[in-house]
């Protein structure tokens, strides 16, 4: 790995898929006996949640409006 002029590395694909790594997920560099780690900030929103809080009554559909959980469900099972 190289340090780019920002500061940066790139963490290997195989690395990434190995630890479940994705974009935007919070990581800390940290010093541990003259060494640098990289870790997982504890605590910090998974990539699943931070899609869905995003996603999250956004849905729409035409003629739908208003329409409650079981309606929806009637209407798409054809009932």
């Amino acid at each position: 790995m190289r340090l780019n002029n920002k500061g940066q590395v790139t963490i290997p694909a195989q690395l990434r898929a190995k630890y479940d790594l994705h974009e935007g997920d919070e990581l800390d560099v940290v010093e541990d006996a003259g060494q640098l780690r990289i870790v997982r900030v504890e605590g910090a929103e998974t990539r699943g949640r931070r899609l869905v809080r995003r996603l999250r009554g956004s849905a729409t559909a035409k003629g739908v409006e208003g329409m409650t959980t079981d309606q929806l469900m009637a209407l798409l099972r054809g009932e």
